[in-house]
């Protein structure tokens, strides 16, 4: 049989650990990458999920942000998005709707790279969630 005094004990040790855990916690949280590691694009052809991280990394296409955020400045930490200047309907022929501009940006550079896994049919990049 285990003593009151004992249960006192456990239930200080737990508690003195909890509060520690807690502290622990809150003083070193973890701080959001610098840039996403993955977008998902949503819309009504079928949601495209973008890993930005192979593309802009190194250790994968290495991409450059000017590649995609072509009127953003180099070194800017926030660059444009797409939906800055291209509306989701246009009909100004020298600026392309936002999925005409996904579409040209993303296929050309895929047809660009000659990359056996780099999709260029419209499957390769939607898909339906369930």
């Amino acid at each position: 049989m285990v003593s009151k005094q004992q249960l006192q004990i456990v239930y200080g040790i737990t508690i003195a650990l909890l509060v520690i855990g807690v502290i622990a916690y809150a003083a070193a949280p973890v701080s959001a990458p610098d840039q996403p590691i993955r977008i998902m694009f949503k819309n009504v052809g079928g949601n495209v999920l973008f890993d930005h991280k192979t593309h802009t990394h190194d250790s994968g296409y290495g991409i450059s942000c000017l590649d995609c955020h072509h009127t953003s400045e180099e070194g800017e930490t926030q660059p444009e998005l797409c939906g800055d200047c291209h509306e989701s309907s246009s009909d100004d022929e020298d600026m392309p709707n936002r999925t005409d501009a996904f579409h040209i940006m993303c296929k050309n550079c895929h047809a660009d790279l000659e990359v056996v896994t780099a999709p260029v049919d419209c499957s390769g990049c939607h898909f339906t969630a369930n």
